[in-house]
């Protein structure tokens, strides 16, 4: 007698996840539908895990994932691109092995549960990328930025900005002021004594201003904003419980404990000088990503973010890399009102009510009041439990008024990221789509003021790239 076999509940999207994605080289793309704007004239970057298997054995998290790089160069001779791994060393060594030897966010090193502890945590460098005048990096905030080549991306090796801190790390979400060409950014030592040590690089990237502040417990923080003069961390009530780890039985991952009677500590910093302005508590809830963050007219800061009532966020990306997501939990767009000087939240508000995440806005607006948020949604009357995001979207954040570009059934975008045009006020938005339909990846790009009407052009590339993190734009010199 058979026994009926179990139906996969796994959506489109799983396919681009199933296999260690293939590199490329520099190729030649192809239009598929449309033109490229004659104005558009620079590189876009991406970054994001691309390999979660080895040896049979599948990655414990999405975040674990060798991360590999993808170029997509627009001249005017049309458009090229490139997509290489980061040849990290932690990769290197499992390439080698054809299996995993680290730890890292959702894994614990193979081999005896009482030596894990002792075992490295491989820098995956997969989350996001900062391109500099002469060179590009791939961040990822577990340690230091690894350089490569903006033309080729050949990995040149780890780079410390400067620094000679041995356990330097370097978060994945730096800010780079418009203004004043600066950038920030921060990374946690963790310990007894755990320090959140804040940076101020020049435009070269070299780390030329440091503060320390010291945390409660290990915190899990991903993010934080510019916005004028300050420097704005939310630490959500997520505390690392060390003891797993170092017995070898728990990730990292698995060992981030949900403690709503904390609540959210808010920290103010002086963007000039990094001196701590304030200290804040209140309400707890999680966040990964923040849209930006301004100085109102009457004085008080508003942040814009993506805010979850839990912790349960992580166990849906941990889920991510099995191709079946099963838990509920997603975040909305929220802003918060807050007075810097006392770090005392004065109001909190609903943007949107939608589902939503990858908040950006346009470069040249960091810190400062921007009309339009940028975001990845779900599609309209999909089941958001076990689909990922199909439409990407512009909020007016005067009108509120939502633009929806709804990529179409199995097709699935990366964050949006806006690029200005060189000779015109005009702006095009760029994302990735992995196309399930055809089991292929494309670029698209759309016109930022018109992201209802199908997209201006699409390009094909020549191999599928997994759905990834974030990206960047550097625009043509």
């Amino acid at each position: 007698m058979k026994t009926a076999s179990k139906i996969s509940a796994k959506k489109s999207w799983a396919q681009a996840l199933a296999t260690p994605a293939a590199e490329f080289p520099l190729t030649q793309l192809s239009v598929k539908t449309g033109q490229i704007p004659d104005g558009l004239r620079g590189t876009l970057y991406r970054n994001g895990p691309a390999r979660l298997e080895r040896g049979g054995i599948n990655a414990g998290h999405w975040f674990d994932g060798d991360g590999a790089i993808l170029a997509v160069n627009f001249t005017d001779v049309g458009a090229t691109a490139v997509y290489r791994y980061v040849q990290t060393a932690g990769y290197q060594a499992e390439e080698k092995a054809n299996k995993f030897l680290y730890t890292n966010y959702g894994m614990t090193a193979p081999g005896p549960a009482l030596l894990r502890w002792t075992k490295k945590v491989k820098n995956a460098a997969n989350t996001s990328v900062l391109a500099l005048p002469d060179r590009l990096l791939a961040l990822w905030e577990g340690g230091a930025p690894h350089s490569l080549d903006l033309q080729t991306l050949e990995t040149q090796g780890i780079d410390n900005l400067g620094n000679s801190n041995s356990k330097f790390s370097y978060s994945a979400h730096c800010k780079r002021d418009p203004i004043t060409g600066n950038i920030f950014n921060f990374g946690i030592t963790p310990g007894l004594s755990t320090k959140l040590n804040v940076y101020q690089s020049d435009f070269t990237g070299k780390i030329v201003n440091k503060a320390i502040v010291a945390l409660d417990g290990i915190p899990l923080l991903h993010d934080f904003v510019l916005a004028g003069k300050y420097l704005i961390f939310f630490v959500p009530p997520v505390r690392l419980n060390i003891a797993p780890v170092l017995a070898g039985i728990g990730s990292y991952g698995d060992s981030f404990e949900w403690k709503p009677e904390l609540g959210t500590q808010i920290l103010v910093f002086d963007s000039e000088t990094l001196s701590l302005v304030s200290r804040g508590e209140t309400d707890a809830w999680f966040q990964w990503h923040f849209a930006n963050g301004f100085v109102t007219e009457d004085g008080e800061v508003a942040v814009d973010f993506v805010r979850y009532a839990d912790l349960k966020t992580n166990q849906r990306l941990k889920e991510v890399a099995t191709g079946e997501t099963c838990t509920d939990a997603e975040g909305t767009l929220c802003r918060v009102h807050l007075n810097a000087v006392t770090g005392k939240v004065t109001g909190i508000e609903e943007l949107l009510d939608k589902a939503c995440e990858f908040p950006i806005v346009p470069a040249s607006e960091i810190g400062q009041d921007s009309r339009y948020i940028y975001l990845a949604m779900y599609r309209a009357d999909v089941d958001i439990v076990a689909e990922r995001y199909g439409a990407i979207a512009r909020l007016d954040t005067k009108t509120r008024n939502l633009t929806i570009a709804d990529c179409g059934e199995n097709r699935y975008p990366a964050e949006p990221i806006y690029v200005p045009d060189i000779s015109s006020e005009k702006g095009w938005i760029l994302t990735v789509v992995y196309d399930g339909n055809s089991d292929k990846s494309e670029v698209w790009i759309f016109d930022s003021d018109g992201l209802s009407s199908p997209p201006i052009c699409t390009l094909e590339l020549p191999g599928v790239i997994p759905l990834g993190f974030h990206g960047t734009w550097k625009s043509a010199v």
